[in-house]
C-alpha cells in the first residue's frame, strides 16, 4: 500500500472544478475501437472512504482479459481532498485512483471504472477523466443510472436499452448481465466505442451481475481501508 498526495493543483471550489472538466471534456477521444476483449490486460479500480478518519483508499487489480484470472494488484490511501458534491466525484477520488495505478508493476490495459464516463451530467465523469488525465483507454460500468432514463431492456443476458439525457442524448446502454436480474449501466470513458464497451463488460461478467474488475477492485480497497483505519 502507499500513499496518495493531494495534488496541489486541485480545485478549491465548485466553479474551479466545473471549469476543469469544461477544460479538459473536448480532449475525450470517441473515435478509437479500443483493444478487442479477451485480450491484454483489463484493470478494475474502485474507491472506499472512511469519512470519520477522512480517509479514501483505492484499488487497481489486473486481469488477464482471456482468463480472468488476477496478474496484479496495488493499493493506495490518502485523505479526502475535495468535499462530496454530485457530478463532481472525480475530484475526490482521482489522486488515489492514479497512485494506485502508478504503482502497478505492469501495464493496466483497458480500464474499469465503477462510475460514469459518458453517462454523466456534464458528460465528463470519472471514466472519462481518469482516461484524459491517464491517456489510457476507459469505459465506466455504474451500479444505479445517476440522473438518466431508460427503456427496461429484455429479460435475456446481453439484452440493452439506450440510457436517456433529457434532450433524448443516448449517453450509454442499460445492459443486462444476467438474465432476470437488474442491469448495469455502460459508458464510454475514453479511446473505447459503446459496442466495444459492452462486449467488454459482457466478457467480465461471466457469473455475476457486476464485472469481475469491480468485485476485485472493491473487495480490495475495502481491505486497504480497514488496515489504513487500523
Amino acid at each position: 500500500m502507499i500513499s496518495a498526495q493531494v495534488p496541489e493543483d486541485r480545485p478549491a471550489t465548485e466553479e474551479e472544478a466545473r471549469a476543469v472538466q469544461d477544460a479538459l471534456r473536448g480532449h475525450v477521444v470517441r473515435d478509437e475501437m479500443g483493444p478487442p476483449p479477451g485480450t491484454g490486460h483489463v484493470t478494475g479500480v474502485d474507491v472506499a472512504y472512511d469519512d470519520e478518519r477522512d480517509l479514501v483508499a483505492a484499488a487497481a487489480v489486473v486481469l488477464d482479459a482471456a482468463t480472468l484470472e488476477t496478474v496484479a494488484e496495488s493499493t493506495a490511501v490518502g485523505r479526502v481532498s475535495f468535499p462530496y458534491i454530485p457530478g463532481l466525484l472525480a475530484f475526490r477520488e482521482l489522486p488515489t485512483v492514479r497512485a494506485a495505478l502508478e504503482a502497478l508493476p505492469c501495464p493496466p490495459g483497458l480500464v474499469v471504472c465503477d462510475g460514469y464516463g459518458l453517462a454523466h451530467p456534464r458528460r465528463f465523469g470519472l471514466a472519462s477523466h481518469l482516461g484524459v488525465l491517464t491517456g489510457l483507454p476507459t469505459l465506466g460500468v455504474a451500479k444505479n443510472p445517476f440522473t438518466f432514463t431508460h427503456p427496461d431492456p429484455a429479460p435475456a443476458r446481453a439484452s440493452t436499452a439506450p440510457l436517456l439525457a433529457d434532450d433524448g442524448e443516448e449517453v450509454g446502454v442499460a445492459l443486462r448481465t444476467r438474465t432476470g436480474v437488474k442491469p448495469v449501466y455502460v459508458s464510454v470513458g475514453h479511446r473505447i466505442t459503446l459496442d466495444n464497451a459492452i462486449a467488454h463488460t459482457l466478457a467480465l461478467t461471466p457469473r455475476y451481475r457486476l464485472p469481475e474488475t469491480t468485485r476485485r477492485a472493491d473487495a480490495l480497497c475495502r481491505k486497504a481501508l480497514r488496515e489504513a483505519a487500523a
